[in-house]
């Protein structure tokens, strides 16, 4: 088997406590996809003590290739508005009517700010375009079409990208800049993370990563096999997915989905998760960070698996041993943080280990238990890097 640490890598990796044997058997199964030809490219870094200790590229990527993270991106918006909540401009509960009028219809009266950021504020299926969001009338007619599919607050289900864009608007409500603007000059330039992009300039789409299908979907009877369910159809589609390799549609900047970067881009945003910033800014006292990794869904569970849902303020939490079903690995301690994002993308950071860790592919599998079995493995093999 070919090495794929060089000596100068290995020897940053010690400098770091990482286990150089654990380090290597990471890199050989994140690349394994792209070797056998299933995956066309794949980007994996780990972070410690606010440096990025390796990047490996496979395939077509390259050191400053950028990936689509899609809900990734959820952990960006939602840590823009911990800004808002820890100067005291914007409160969990509050009413969202109250600051946006023209979401409140249609019995969307009621729904607190909470709610958003914990996909439990009952429209998880509501439909908005994302090249509708520079045009006012539009994104608040979007606003005010939609209804509720259940009572907020009485359950959890996952809200692909409608309350994101909800809290986008808070954002741009209480703070005056528009939601673009805010994340860059409030985080992504105070921390000089100049590979993440929540709005893709068009100077920079030469450099994306287009996404792609691959593999075949399962069936129904492969599903029964297993004894799972089929997931549900969602907006989560291969032409919504396909969307995000328009520069007009990389350029909005979907709160709920539209991020681009590197992975170690991602895995310094991490960093600065696990301690408020980095040598360049600090943005979020630890009272704030420990606040937004505190779980508020209760004992609500997840629909297909019935395993705890486990969400903070924009954040999923790693917690007990059924984590592997969250989108860890079983390796991570319960303290685990992150948010992983579609077709596979692996973004957490561990307390435990002080390391973040970002794995990246612009390869979308259709078969959906062997794209996540596969996170499962590689998150596994992350959180054990550190020496003992």
């Amino acid at each position: 088997m070919t090495r794929l640490l060089s000596d100068q890598q290995a020897a940053r990796a010690e400098k770091f406590d990482l286990n150089i044997e654990r380090v290597e058997a990471l890199l050989q199964r994140a690349g394994r996809e792209v070797e056998a030809g299933l995956l066309p490219a794949a980007q994996i870094a780990i972070a410690r003590k606010g440096e990025v200790v390796f990047q490996h590229n496979y395939g077509t990527a390259r050191d400053d290739s950028l990936t689509c993270i899609f809900s990734a991106t959820k952990a960006i918006t939602s840590a823009a508005a911990w800004l808002l909540f820890q100067n005291g401009d914007l409160a969990e509960n509050e009413v969202v009517a109250d600051i946006v009028p023209e979401f409140g219809t249609n019995e969307k009266d009621h729904i607190t700010v909470g709610q958003l950021f914990t996909h439990t504020a009952g429209f998880p299926t509501a439909p908005f375009a994302p090249l509708d969001w520079d045009d006012r009338d539009k994104r608040y007619g979007r606003f005010g079409k939609w209804r509720l599919n259940w009572q907020p607050g009485s359950r959890f289900e996952y809200h692909p990208s409608s309350s994101m864009w909800v809290i986008a608007e808070l954002i741009e409500r209480r703070s005056g800049l528009s939601y673009r603007d805010f994340v860059r000059t409030r985080i992504l330039q105070p921390l000089q993370l100049d590979d993440l992009y929540v709005g893709l300039p068009l100077s920079e789409t030469a450099r994306t990563l287009p996404c792609t299908y691959v593999g075949d979907a399962m069936t129904e009877q492969e599903y029964k096999n297993l004894g799972m369910p089929v997931p549900p159809e969602t907006e989560v589609t291969e032409s919504a997915i396909l969307s995000f390799n328009k520069p007009e549609v990389q350029a909005v900047g979907v709160p709920g989905g539209g991020g681009f970067a590197t992975a170690s881009a991602l895995t310094l945003f991490y960093q600065a998760l696990l301690t408020g910033g980095n040598d360049h800014a600090t943005l979020w006292p630890m009272e704030t960070l420990l606040d937004a990794r505190r779980v508020r869904s209760g004992e609500m569970t997840d629909m297909m698996f019935k395993k705890p849902a486990n969400r903070a303020l924009g954040l999923i939490i790693s917690g007990d041993s059924s984590r592997s079903f969250r989108g860890f690995g079983k390796t991570n301690s319960p303290e685990a943080f992150g948010h992983n994002g579609a077709g596979g993308q692996l973004v957490w950071a561990d307390p435990a280990t002080g390391i973040s860790f970002t794995y990246l592919t612009p390869g979308h599998d259709r078969n959906s238990i062997r794209q996540g079995s596969r996170g499962v493995a590689i998150s596994s093999l992350a959180a054990s890097c550190v020496n003992d």
